[in-house]
């Protein structure tokens, strides 16, 4: 089935916002392909979905103004102020960094200096990169392993891979929250004491002097992947499988993505040289009988891994991007921007 034809769709009435919001219309340095259609790896029931960047107006700049970003939720468009958007790439945001790497077919709107800011891009490539991406991937695994835990498998299979979650979502709290350094926190699987469960989850906490509110944040986090599981008893069993699949293909895209960027220095968002693998794990291909994902695919998801350490320690990315030469640029873009010259 043929691609839409993404110009003609934006001259319908629904994207008139594009044209007419004073944020908008001429001051669209770029908009582009968003999700499926953007990573190539869409189906015919895929949605679309555009991202871009707008200039800030000159009360933005000189101003009381502000513009951080236009959303549009019926067409599921984002139009980042461009101040916004260089402070998300700063810190090498995964979604942000993705409007950056697309093929030029696929960017519906682009100005000269929006083509300026796309040969930019390494400009906010660092070792922040790690973090984002490993960060944002291990949350789609989470989700990806709730989402195995389903009612097939025995209560104490499920409550396993519950823990697992957690104790990765946990992980990941302590890293970023040093005030959790002052205690600790045990999570294990004994005999249930939970009406109607043979074995669940419990937890042996110690701490002193922790702030309430990372006391809050620390239950929040728990909270999340408990709630995550329990929806899935819920959601019909082949719009789970689908979701599941969905989510296995963004995790191995995502760590595609990273390690361009830790080992070729650039973004590439759309993965047609990958399409065969991405597309053999979102059509369900390593999906087994009892709807949880095959050993297969788990290897595969250890070799990336393998390879986003490896280009991890041997990337050449400096820790940090040069912020005086973004400040530059940006000062040059935002004086364009002031004037009208663009």
């Amino acid at each position: 089935m043929p691609a839409p034809d993404f110009g003609e769709i934006l001259k319908e009435s629904d994207y008139a916002f594009l044209r007419e919001d004073e944020h908008l219309g001429k001051r669209i340095m770029l908009l582009g392909l968003s999700g499926s259609y953007g990573y190539g790896t869409n189906r015919e029931d895929s949605d679309v979905d555009f991202r871009g960047v707008a200039l800030q107006r000159p009360g933005d700049i000189l101003g009381l103004s502000e513009f951080e970003q236009y959303v549009d939720t019926k067409t599921d468009t984002v139009v980042y102020g461009f101040n916004k958007l260089v402070k998300l790439l700063i810190d090498c945001n995964p979604n942000s960094c993705e409007i950056l790497g697309l093929p030029r077919d696929k960017y519906m709107i682009l100005s000269p200096l929006g083509e300026e800011l796309i040969d930019n891009q390494e400009l906010f490539l660092s070792k922040r990169a790690i973090k984002a991406f490993g960060g944002y991937a291990s949350a789609q695994l989470r989700r990806l392993q709730n989402a195995i835990a389903r009612d097939s498998l025995p209560q104490s299979e499920r409550e396993k891979h519950i823990l697992n979650s957690v104790q990765n979502a946990m992980d990941d709290f302590c890293r970023k929250n040093a005030s959790v350094g002052n205690g600790n926190i045990r999570l294990y699987i004994d005999r249930a004491i939970t009406p109607d469960m043979e074995t669940e989850i419990f937890v042996d906490a110690d701490y002193r002097h922790l702030p309430l509110r990372d006391y809050n944040a620390m239950l929040e986090t728990l909270r999340n992947v408990v709630r995550d599981y329990d929806k899935i008893g819920h959601r019909n069993h082949k719009k789970d499988e689908n979701h599941l699949c969905k989510h296995a293909m963004h995790l191995i895209r995502l760590m595609m993505t990273v390690i361009d960027i830790l080992e070729k220095h650039a973004i590439i968002t759309c993965r047609r040289d990958d399409l065969p693998l991405l597309m053999s794990i979102r059509n369900g291909e390593y999906m087994q009988g009892d709807g949880t994902m095959s050993p297969a695919f788990y290897e595969i998801l250890e070799m990336y891994e393998q390879r986003f350490r490896e280009a991890a320690q041997k990337t050449t990315l400096p820790d940090n991007p040069d912020m005086a030469k973004i400040g530059a640029f940006v000062e040059r873009i935002n004086l364009c921007a002031v004037k009208g010259d663009f």
